[in-house]
């Protein structure tokens, strides 16, 4: 869209869904089985949708201080899209309008009321790493374990030593989890697998931490399994940096909400949460923030994100579509 500035104001909009049913009862729910809507995201794409609308009437009247790229991202959830829309240009102009001076970007948010937005500088989401464990035994009679070496034993030994790495190696004023959340083997119940296989997640704020925790993984996860005469082969799938907000970039964030909405309207995020979102990527090259759009309301009470009944609150909308454009309609270049 069109401005007058040579520095575009960047905003973006998620449109994946999850791998996942979706158990709502609305006329409106997937009709595609193992896919739903379940972070909210076909929420953010109206948001932005309806952003679009209002700027292409403003930028007709040239009325836009910045041109305003518009980014609809696949493969938030788990694909780490933005890394790969970065890669394409879709922020220095080689691909896509001018180059982007500020991005900003929404999500719903169930524990903030309808009509609030919140965020935050510095760390608001964690960096996720996510891992795959493989644990190699010799399969064998569950009458007979002697005869052979047991990956489930070694793959419940692994689950239970990765809780001492947050517990015992990382400063309790850091945050950091471990979680496994998968483990498969076997088919029946007296055989002894072959293999067994586990896939979980890290999540960190600090890059220190982030690594010791990598490194420390499959040391723990390789000796616990040799220890039991198995074998553990550890591999990490593709992860996603914490999520940083640019100070300048919420400072502005901030003024332009509490102008357009009014200052009850915005209100503090709180600390960091371990939730990970791959906007990450892309506020390593241009100034960026993050910001949580209210879902919840008393008569409508939010589900979780993530959880199969969730549904994105429609009395958001105005909210998230008013404070977009006004995001679009600053100007963005004396952020620093």
């Amino acid at each position: 869209i069109p401005g007058r500035s040579a520095r575009a104001v960047g905003l973006r909009a998620d449109i994946d869904a999850l791998p996942m049913d979706d158990a709502g009862t609305h006329a409106w729910k997937s009709r595609t089985r193992g896919r739903s809507h379940a972070c909210g995201h076909d929420g953010h794409t109206t948001v932005l949708l309806g952003a679009a609308a209002v700027l292409k009437r403003l930028a007709s009247q040239d009325a836009l201080p910045n041109p305003v790229t518009l980014i609809f991202q696949p493969a938030e959830e788990g694909g780490n899209g933005g890394e790969r829309m970065v890669a394409d240009g879709c922020l220095d102009g080689s691909r896509l309008g001018t180059p982007v001076a500020a991005l900003f970007a929404l999500h719903g948010w169930p524990s903030l009321p309808v009509g609030k937005v919140a965020s935050r500088p510095g760390p608001m989401l964690a960096a996720a790493d996510a891992f795959r464990i493989r644990v190699h035994g010799v399969g064998g009679h569950a009458a007979w374990p002697h005869l052979a070496r047991d990956p489930v034993l070694g793959a419940a030994a692994i689950v239970q030593a990765l809780q001492a790495l947050v517990a015992r190696e990382v400063d309790p004023q850091q945050a950091a989890v471990v979680t496994v959340g998968s483990v498969h083997a076997g088919e029946a119940f007296n055989v002894i697998p072959a293999h067994a296989e586990m896939l979980g997640t890290i999540r960190t704020f600090r890059e220190t931490v982030r690594q010791h925790l990598r490194t420390r993984l499959q040391a723990c996860a390789e000796h616990t399994a040799a220890a039991l005469g198995l074998r553990a082969e550890v591999a990490f799938l593709p992860s996603t940096p914490a999520t940083v907000n640019h100070a300048g970039a919420f400072e502005h964030f901030e003024r332009v909400a509490r102008s357009t909405l009014g200052p009850d309207a915005v209100t503090d995020f709180g600390p960091p949460v371990m939730g990970a979102e791959d906007f990450a990527f892309y506020g390593a090259h241009v100034p960026a923030c993050f910001l949580a759009l209210g879902l919840d309301q008393p008569q409508r009470p939010c589900p979780p994100l993530h959880d199969p009944a969730f549904d994105f609150n429609d009395a958001a909308l105005e909210t998230g579509v008013a404070v977009m454009v006004a995001l679009a309609q600053s100007n963005v270049d004396a952020i620093r």
